[in-house]
Order: structure tokens, then sequence, then C-alpha cells
């Protein structure tokens, strides 16, 4: 086991620590064995990058943390998995966000539901356990209209059933604990991102399209482009949330393919 990594000279580690080089800095932000699990789901899901963390639920503050701030707010789906209703309507709220739940078939519904504080839609492709499908297009058509991020959890359908980045999801989060493990012996999350949504469009998200001082002023998506929330989430997200993956053990069956 390790935490470290050997780097060539100082300037090597600069590079790496600057995100001006891509490789690995500290086993709980990158790692070759995370690191393969995150290539591939992001394979699957066709997106430009992904982050593996602990867990499922862990996967849903990660794509939320470096979109909201104290008064924001997201838009949910009523059709949710008991446990991430609880996070919303309870835990997020120690961090002084909150949700605001909708019938996802309405998109009236939902757009009345948007206000200025509103920083992300949250849905999920098949609602466990209710089973019902959610219409993505429908949904990504009024976050492409007030500008903002679409957030699906794909968990239930898999990539192998449907892939709402093609539908219009800017984040696609996974429980790898269910289907995609295909054993249920390991405990994981996964957020995917498209890499095609425009952070600096809005100014509403500053982390991503401003200089964060969590990362010496870096402006990530000036400096990063499409990956700029893969990169917040790695070298920020995963350091200060703490919601590593451990890498030991964790023995994967995606989708036929296997990754130890």
């Amino acid at each position: 086991q390790t935490t470290a990594y050997v780097f060539k000279d100082a300037d090597h580690a600069a590079r790496l620590f600057n995100l001006q080089e891509v490789g690995y800095i500290y086993s709980r932000l990158t790692n070759p064995t995370v690191g393969a699990l995150a290539e591939r789901v992001a394979a699957l899901e066709g997106g430009a990058g992904a982050v593996c963390c602990s867990s499922g639920h862990a996967a849903q503050i990660m794509a939320l943390f470096p979109l909201m701030g104290p008064g924001c707010n997201v838009v949910a789906s009523t059709r949710l998995y008991g446990g991430t209703i609880q996070q919303f309507s309870n835990t997020i709220r120690k961090f002084g966000w909150s949700a605001k739940f909708v019938d996802f078939d309405d998109a009236a519904a939902i757009e009345a539901a948007i206000d200025d504080n509103t920083r992300a839609i949250f849905c999920e492709t098949i609602a466990n356990p209710g089973g019902v499908i959610t219409d993505l297009d429908l949904v990504a058509g009024v976050a492409n209209k007030a500008g903002l991020p679409l957030i699906v959890d794909n968990t239930t359908a898999t990539p192998y059933l449907c892939k709402p980045i093609e539908h219009g999801a800017t984040l696609v989060v996974h429980s790898a604990t269910n289907y995609l493990t295909g054993n249920g012996t390991v405990t994981g999350g996964v957020v995917v991102d498209s890499g095609k949504f425009d952070w600096s469009a809005s100014g509403k998200f500053p982390s991503l399209a401003a200089p964060e001082p969590a990362y010496h002023g870096l402006n990530f998506h000036a400096a990063l482009g499409g990956m700029a929330f893969t990169f917040h989430s790695i070298a920020v997200g995963l350091r200060d949330l703490g919601m590593t993956m451990n890498p030991q053990g964790a023995h994967y069956t995606l989708m036929g393919i296997e990754t130890l």
C-alpha cells in the first residue's frame, strides 16, 4: 500500500500539483486502481471524465459540492431512492443547501420551482424502487432553458440500458455498489462528467469558473475547459471531503469488464 508517489524532480512535482500535467500525487486523490475504474465508467457513459468515491451518496455530494453554496438549492424529482430523499431533505441542510421536490413529469412545475438560487436539477433515470422512467429529454430541455446542470442518477438503468449524457445530462452519478459491480460485495460511487456544460456562462458557479481559493486561485474552467468539473472534484473534492474509495481489494465486473 502507498499514499504518495515518486516525482522525477521538483519541477515535475510542481507541474502535477498545478494540474499542468496528469499524473499521481497522493493516493486519496488519484491512483492507478481507481483511475482504471473511473476511465472505464466514463467510457461506458460517454463522458469526458469521471471521479470515483466511497459510495453512491458520496457521489451525490461530490456532484453538488462544486455547484452549491449556502442558500443555494437543487430542484429534485419526487421519485427518488429513499436514502436520497433523506439526504436532500435533511443532510444537505447542514451545508446550508436545500432541495425542492417536484413531479418531473410536469415541465411547468420544474420551471416554477427554479429560482435565482437554484444550482442544479436532479433525477433518477429509473426511480428506485418505484421503477418509474424519467423523460430525460423533457427535463434536459427545462435545464438547458434555465442554464442549469442536469444531474442524473443512472444506478438502476446502468449505461447498458441508458446513457443520460446522450439525452442532455451534465453529470451522471452511480452507486457502484449495485449493478455496475455485478456482485454487491464492494461499496463505491462514481460521478461522470459530460464535459459539455459551460460553467462560465451564468456566473453562478464560482468554484469552477472563478479563482478558486481552495486551490491557489485557479480558475478551473478557464484552465481546463471541459474537464473543469472532473479536476475540481479530484483536486478539491476528494482532498477536502475525504470521500475517497479504498482501492485495496476493490474487484469490479463492469458490464463484463473486470478491473482490480
